[in-house]
């Protein structure tokens, strides 16, 4: 199997390197707050729809259970501009990062499921039933795809942050990374 080229070594300081990890950060929420946005506002007109009083119990519990994953997942993907408001100038910008990292992936677990319940209820209605549920399923089969085993996967080719190959020695030794 081909390693792949070593990424140069950044010079920066662990701070700087904080303050970069939470710009891209920032820059990968923007393109996930989009999409929770769009859903969030279909979702809430839909229950003030003329065909919104005919939907059975079991597609209101999904309309309820979607539009409140949709919330969760808003709430997430804002929560790291509020922690990074309460811990200003506290110097805590590596915890901001980290802490940040998993709101994100809680956000975007959480919109996977609101995608797949919108997809399900939108089906059902549509195509009935059976058709929704094989929807859903593939939904979610896709974001489990894309976005959770795709990541694991590249992740075993890339070589961690304890095998960084410098450009002192190239032998892979132990330095820095993100």
């Amino acid at each position: 199997m081909n390693e792949p080229p070593a990424e140069p070594i950044r010079n920066e300081t662990p701070m700087e390197r904080a303050d970069r990890n939470f710009a891209e950060l920032l820059q990968e929420l923007r393109v996930t707050q989009t999409g929770v946005q769009i859903l969030f506002a279909f979702l809430l007109t839909l229950a003030f729809t003329p065909r919104f009083p005919s939907l059975d119990s079991v597609q209101r519990g999904m309309y309820v259970a979607t539009l409140l994953l949709a919330v969760l997942a808003t709430v997430l993907f804002m929560a790291p501009a509020a922690l990074h408001r309460g811990l200003f100038r506290r110097h805590a910008k590596p915890q901001i990062v980290d802490t940040s990292s998993r709101f994100a992936i809680a956000g975007m677990a959480a919109l996977a499921l609101a995608l797949t319940g919108s997809v399900l209820l939108v089906v059902d209605v549509a195509l009935g039933r059976p058709a929704g549920i094989g929807a859903g399923v593939a939904v979610f089969l896709l974001h489990a795809g894309l976005w959770g085993v795709m990541p694991l996967m590249a992740r075993r080719r890339v070589p961690g942050p304890d095998t960084v190959q410098t450009p002192a020695t190239g032998d892979g030794s132990r330095g820095p990374t993100d």
